[in-house]
């Protein structure tokens, strides 16, 4: 009996403090929300009266995420709340950049391809990736076409490439995001400067990223993603692999202005020197398939190359949200001061520590020596709530924000909850004649039902809440179930251990342990 409760003590102490030490030896540490280090938070919902569907947001907050990371903005929470996406940027100050990095209008372009430079890995998708019908029987591409192709796109396209293409503006079109290496680079150059987000413009020829790691200079935009059925999917494509197949729409928004693109591409015109015809989302060439085709008399076309299944689902998502692109409207805008975030923080610092030393005394003067049991766990549970939050922060976005910080102080007061209840079912056992030692397990197996009623009630409460609300509400009942769980944990592995050894020990057995005087049985326990 007694070796299982020591295991279990060493256990949880093991758990606990193992992992703070982990996390302070990696320099971890909780992400701090924006209320906390100042910044700036952007809602943004679907245009009033718009078609848009739950992958096109999804999509949404890919995008954002994307360009997000690409700056380097720590800690960013992107999240989707219904039909809302809510950007929290710490450590952003200027408006007008948050609102830059956040407008994404969700719409697939198609562009022919004038050139491209090599991409940053030998591989790539658009090495070897073909557009040929799909309804009909597709034919094999001949090796030879398929070599030719391949080695062109994976360096400087020559054939009917203007001799002096003129270079985008820097500010609107030179720059790479989306994940990739930010840089400027112009047709025959390999210079690399440090810049900002790309600017998609539809209307000019520029120079984009892709998301290989190569660049392509596209020019204006021959259709939108509206030409395709929102019916893409991912499917292995015999005899080249993973692809992807989707219908064209009808008439000239759809098949007319699919055949006049492929035509151009296909037959190398200037418009479209290296017969590759881009498809573009916000700045970013997704992929950039050859015509293998100048006409398609079915509604029915196949992109297949060296695709991997992600990239194949990756693709079909993409076209599937260009039928029906997100429009995103800015609904509200709050910047929060970095010099108010760290009063804040100093403030919730102050108020939780002067309302858990005050439970901590009230607990150590009315239990005597049951008190330190307390202050152990409070510890032990403040060690293991740190350490899952930082891990959590690292791993999953998570930032503790003021009113997490709340549900941690609230969240106190539970915990006590079940030392009182464990207590005082304690000193009534005491009171009906035993000893502490033979009352210790009894009274914890009658409070452990009402510890884990009275928990889950707090837990279905914070669940409740999470699930509903939005914002900083959520927050708070993140970090209240969070803590409520660790209360669990550390009631069943510390407390109940540490009182049941402490009350084989004679110190305790014969003292005023809780203001009343222990009995000694007969049998002298």
């Amino acid at each position: 009996m007694r070796r299982n409760l020591w295991i279990s003590l060493i256990f949880i102490s093991v758990l606990s403090f193992g992992g703070l030490a982990i996390i302070f030896a990696t320099n971890n540490h909780p992400a701090l929300g924006l209320d906390l280090r100042g910044g700036i938070s952007v809602t943004l919902e679907p245009k009033p009266g718009t078609d848009y569907d739950s992958a096109g947001l999804d999509l949404a907050v890919e995008q954002i995420r994307s360009r997000v990371d690409s700056l380097g903005v720590a800690e960013p929470e992107i999240v989707r709340q219904g039909d809302a996406i809510v950007v929290n940027l710490p450590g952003v100050k200027d408006q007008d950049t948050a609102l830059k990095l956040v407008q994404v209008t969700g719409k697939v372009l198609l562009r022919p391809v004038l050139q491209c430079t090599a991409p940053v890995t030998s591989t790539s998708e658009a090495s070897s990736t073909t557009a040929v019908g799909g309804s009909a029987p597709v034919e094999s591409t001949p090796t030879s076409e398929t070599a030719t192709t391949a080695a062109a796109a994976n360096g400087f396209l020559s054939p009917a490439t203007p001799s002096t293409p003129t270079t985008p503006s820097s500010d609107t079109s030179t720059t790479i995001a989306a994940g990739d290496t930010t840089t400027t680079v112009a047709p025959g150059d390999s210079t690399t400067t440090t810049t900002s987000v790309v600017v998609s413009d539809p209307t000019q020829s520029q120079i984009l990223p892709t998301r290989d790691g190569a660049q392509c200079y596209v020019g204006p935009a021959g259709g939108t993603g509206e030409v395709f059925q929102h019916n893409a999917q991912a499917t292995v494509i015999p005899g080249t692999g993973w692809g992807v197949t989707v219908d064209l729409r009808d008439g000239a928004d759809g098949l007319d202005t699919w055949n006049q693109l492929a035509a151009e591409c296909h037959g190398q015109q200037q418009t479209c020197p290296s017969g590759q015809l881009a498809i573009e989302l916000d700045g970013v060439i997704i992929s950039h398939p050859t015509m293998q085709q100048s006409q398609f008399t079915t509604n029915g076309v196949q992109i297949s190359g060296s695709f991997s299944e992600g990239e194949a689902k990756n693709l079909a998502r993409v076209l599937r949200s260009g039928a029906l692109p997100v429009q995103l409207q800015t609904q509200t805008v709050q910047n929060v001061s970095p010099t108010l975030g760290k009063d804040s923080l100093k403030a919730a610092i102050v108020a939780g520590s002067i309302g858990v030393l005050l439970v901590l005394l009230f607990m150590l003067a009315y239990y005597r020596l049951l008190g330190i049991v307390v202050i152990g766990g409070v510890v032990v549970s403040g060690a293991l709530i740190w350490s899952v939050v930082a891990l959590l922060s690292r791993t999953s976005g998570l930032a503790l924000s003021l009113a997490g910080i709340t549900g941690i102080i609230v969240s106190v007061g539970v915990t006590v909850d079940s030392y009182v209840v464990f207590f005082e079912r304690l000193k009534d056992e005491v009171r009906a004649g035993r000893s502490v030692r033979n009352g210790a397990q009894r009274a914890f197996s009658g409070a452990w039902h009402t510890i884990l009623v009275a928990d889950l009630v707090s837990l279905i409460g914070a669940l409740v809440l999470w699930y509903l609300t939005v914002g900083s509400v959520r927050n708070f009942a993140f970090f209240l179930g969070l803590s409520t769980i660790c209360d669990l944990a550390v009631a069943y592995f510390f407390t109940r251990p540490s009182v049941i050894l402490l009350s084989g020990t004679h110190f305790m057995a014969r003292r005023k342990v809780m203001g009343i005087e222990a009995s000694v049985g007969a049998d002298g326990k």
